[in-house]
């Protein structure tokens, strides 16, 4: 790797939905038409753009991963995930066992489109599931049912290596044995790896403003608690223990694109609204895409990156991103970790009398191996990044 250079991964958004779900915040968007063909030659002249500016900072590096988000990048045409592929391996090279992800929708139409995507290279699908009974799944704003997830998941099983599915839990008025039954049948799948979110309430979400009118009601903060508690002990004990706070995998089936994130390492990040992580010259810098479609499309007939915005990441914005990240992990952020981000050891890098609070509440742990946190501490991260980084 070029000067010690952090590995390098490439996000891929595809900004265009069937429709919104109520509680995604995410750069989605609804277009009556797209025009596959446009869409292919633009994210072909970001990568070919940003591959050369690399190149001029003697930054370019084999890449560990890709991953196609969204939005539902279900919704491109396989011609066009497959054309992507190509120019990445042909601009940057690949990783041996390059790990390829494809987020998809477990609509029929959908699920019949998965031997395109593994014959355009795509050897993993993460399936947005989120629920396996019809009443969540309308109350979700979801355009599938349960007997389409079902399916989609068996046909993702026959056509992929590798794959994933979603669930979102402390649903309104979710009990214990809802989900207990729930965490069975996607366990019974035997699939390697299951994400699972405990649904969350953002602003300027269709949700937000029907929970601040009282339409319904989360799990009160007990029951949230008692729901993840189970979900950790459910798997561990399945042998998917979890790796982060939301994700279990058996050991060897993590999500390495997303592994990029939580451990600092580089990631380009190309499509509307795409954020990105780049190293060169001695400095990480910050990168963002314009939002919206129709603006990526302008911003990169003139630049041909589509970027809104590029700023330099000071050392202490680098340390506080690797503890956000770093610690929603079960394994430790490494001593050399902070070495290369922060220039010392944690001991040093961190207020001391802060730090040995949270060890001795027991929510982080601090050994030769690095800085980690506990079950208890990734319950509560929030509070305890509010601590450490205050």
């Amino acid at each position: 790797m070029p000067n010690d250079l952090p590995r390098l991964g490439l996000y891929v958004h595809w900004p265009f939905c069937v429709a919104k779900c109520p509680y995604c915040d995410f750069n989605s968007h609804v277009r009556a038409a797209i025009d596959q063909p446009d869409w292919r030659a633009a994210y072909l002249q970001a990568l070919e753009t940003e591959a050369a500016r690399l190149d001029r900072q003697g930054a370019t590096r084999k890449l560990a991963s890709i991953f196609f988000g969204g939005g539902t990048p279900s919704l491109m045409e396989p011609a066009t995930t497959a054309a992507i592929i190509a120019a990445a391996e042909r601009l940057f090279g690949f990783e041996g066992g390059i790990e390829i992800t494809l987020e998809a929708n477990p609509n029929s139409a959908e699920a019949a489109r998965f031997a395109g995507f593994r014959s355009a290279g795509v050897n993993r699908v993460s399936l947005g599931v989120q629920a396996f009974d019809d009443a969540s799944l309308k109350f979700l704003g979801r355009a599938h049912d349960a007997a389409e997830a079902r399916a989609a998941i068996e046909t993702a099983l026959k056509n992929f290596p590798r794959m994933s599915f979603d669930l979102i839990y402390a649903r309104p008025d979710q009990t214990l044995a809802d989900w207990r039954r729930e965490l069975d049948l996607a366990l019974a799948y035997g699939t390697s790896h299951l994400s699972l979110y405990q649904l969350t309430i953002e602003k300027g979400t269709p949700f937000f403003a029907a929970y601040k009118r009282g339409e319904f009601v989360l799990p009160n903060e007990d029951h949230a608690a008692a729901l993840f508690e189970m979900t950790q002990a459910r798997l561990g004990a399945a042998g998917l223990a979890a790796y982060e706070i939301s994700n279990h995998a058996r050991p060897g089936e993590e999500s390495r694109h997303n592994l990029i994130y939580w451990r600092s390492d580089d990631y380009i990040g190309i499509g509307p609204g795409a954020h990105g992580r780049l190293t060169f010259g001695g400095q990480t810098f910050a990168t963002l895409r314009k939002h919206k479609p129709e603006d990526w499309l302008a911003q990169l007939g003139k630049d041909g990156l589509g970027i809104m915005e590029e700023t330099a990441v000071s050392p202490r914005e680098r340390l506080s991103e690797m503890l956000m990240m770093g610690l929603r992990l079960t394994e430790p952020i490494p001593r050399a970790r902070f070495l290369r981000i922060a220039g010392q050891e944690p001991e040093q890098a961190l207020d001391q009398r802060r730090l040995q609070r949270l060890i001795d509440g027991g929510f982080l742990t601090l050994d030769t191996q690095g800085l980690a946190s506990t079950g208890e501490g990734r319950q509560r991260l929030n509070a305890v990044l509010g601590e450490l980084l205050t």
